[in-house]
């Protein structure tokens, strides 16, 4: 496996562990990546250039715009807009908060823990520039990885104070437990379960006050925009999805790996980089669980938000699971299996839409479908989404509409009875590509 190795155990599909590998992209000097085997502490962080003085946090601010870093979380929001509108929100003596989201609830993705892990002064750092920015004297590093709490806290008592009070919120593990509202109502005493928008938490999060909820990779970016400026952060890149980001690559019979690379980095590439074999790959899974199944065509295009976008697809967390012996009709009826049981249950539409949409997708992995079942999966993939609190609803659309367009004779095969693989020994995994860590 190309790289050095990082710090992080992760559980494989077949209950086996192995380290995931943090590797650099070739000729790239890492920005979020650090490769040595222990987290770094605050004498090595301050050394390399961190916890820098910040005189002028508009101008900050402006060099992030001029930056235009997007959300690593998902939805690949400007990281500026959200500032400058929880700023702006406070002015006046309203006070405002800091969320940094390192609730990784992407089964598929273990980005955010590895950082949170082996880099929690670059997060601190980004939290600490962020809430100078919207003028917050609060901060919450929310998460539920025990040891990322542990490396989170340790980092915490060893930084001289800065007068920003930062509080570490440990949840229990969850698909929904990741979304915004949903670290503010837990922040708040509640549930990890999302509430409906509006609010939203730029105008009432915790304690109701405005709040910047930031992915942890997102913020982990604030240190390097501060040294190095803007133009040499859109260096790398592309000219709309500039810089690099970190993606989590399973599957093809190959141990995990998690990368930095920059955007725009060739699928084909990467997966050849990672010592996957083309021929066997049949497509992926993009983007953790949300952005559904891309089939082959994925191998002729780059890892960027404007080229997923025109796939009907995304990149979300960054990460990539190869499909290749897996059928995908049996992938797309595992991951909504998963949406089946992780939904929230406080939304009649997602509680009854992904339990449909599961239980066509078993029926077709076992060759029990009609093809009325399908006409009624085809449909549900258009006319349930955006109906619900959170995006749990639109992942499991994603997939199904996904399936039907991209695998057409998997599931024409599948309708006959005639997939031979499904038949004797059809893929299943409760959380297909899973690279949760364990201690």
């Amino acid at each position: 496996m190309p790289g050095r190795r990082g710090s992080i155990v992760t559980t494989m599909e077949n209950g086996s562990t192995a380290l995931v590998s943090a590797a650099v992209w070739p000729g790239l000097e890492p920005r979020l990546l650090r490769l040595e085997q222990t987290a770094e502490d605050y004498a090595t962080y301050v050394e390399a250039g961190g916890y820098q003085d910040l005189d002028d946090p508009d101008a900050l601010l402006d060099e992030v715009d001029r930056s235009g870093l997007l959300g690593r979380g998902g939805a690949a929001f400007p990281l500026a807009v959200k500032l400058r509108t929880v700023r702006d929100a406070g002015r006046g003596g309203v006070p405002t908060v800091v969320l940094a989201n390192g609730e990784e609830g992407e089964p598929a993705s273990v980005k955010d823990k590895w950082l949170l892990r082996n880099r929690p002064h670059l997060v601190l750092d980004g939290i600490r520039l962020a809430a100078r920015i919207v003028g917050a004297d609060h901060a919450h590093v929310y998460l539920s990885d025990v040891l990322a709490a542990e490396a989170v806290n340790a980092a915490l008592h060893s930084v001289p104070s800065t007068g920003l009070a930062v509080a570490v919120v440990t949840v229990d593990p969850g698909y929904v437990a990741g979304e915004e509202t949903a670290a503010v109502r837990a922040v708040n005493g509640g549930p990890a379960k999302p509430t409906d928008k509006p609010p939203r938490p730029f105008q009432e999060g915790v304690r109701g006050l405005p709040t910047l909820v930031s992915n942890v990779e997102t913020l982990a970016n604030l240190p390097f925009i501060l040294r190095h400026g803007s133009d040499t952060y859109r260096a790398q890149g592309t000219s709309a999805s500039p810089g690099t980001f970190l993606a989590t690559v399973t599957g093809g019979d190959r141990p995990p790996a998690l990368y930095e690379l920059p955007h725009g980095t060739s699928v084909t590439e990467l997966l050849t980089h990672h010592g996957v074999s083309i021929e066997n790959v049949s497509g992926v899974l993009m983007g953790g669980y949300f952005a559904g199944l891309l089939n082959r065509e994925v191998l002729d295009v780059t890892l960027d938000h404007e080229t997923m976008r025109r796939l009907g697809s995304g990149l979300g967390c960054g990460a990539v699971a190869v499909i290749s012996d897996e059928c995908p009709v049996a992938v797309a009826a595992s991951v909504l299996s998963y949406f089946d049981r992780e939904n929230a249950g406080q939304c009649g539409s997602c509680f009854n839409g992904t339990a449909a949409m599961a239980a066509v997708a078993g029926a077709l992995r076992d060759g029990a479908a009609t093809p009325e079942d399908l006409g009624r999966l085809e449909r549900w993939s258009v006319v349930l989404r955006g109906r619900g609190a959170c995006a749990t609803l639109d992942a499991a659309t994603n997939v199904a509409a996904s399936l039907l367009r991209a695998f057409p004779n998997d599931v024409a095969r599948h309708l006959a009875g005639a997939c031979e693989p499904c038949r004797t020994d059809a893929y299943a995994a409760a959380r297909p590509y899973e690279v949760e860590a364990v201690s």
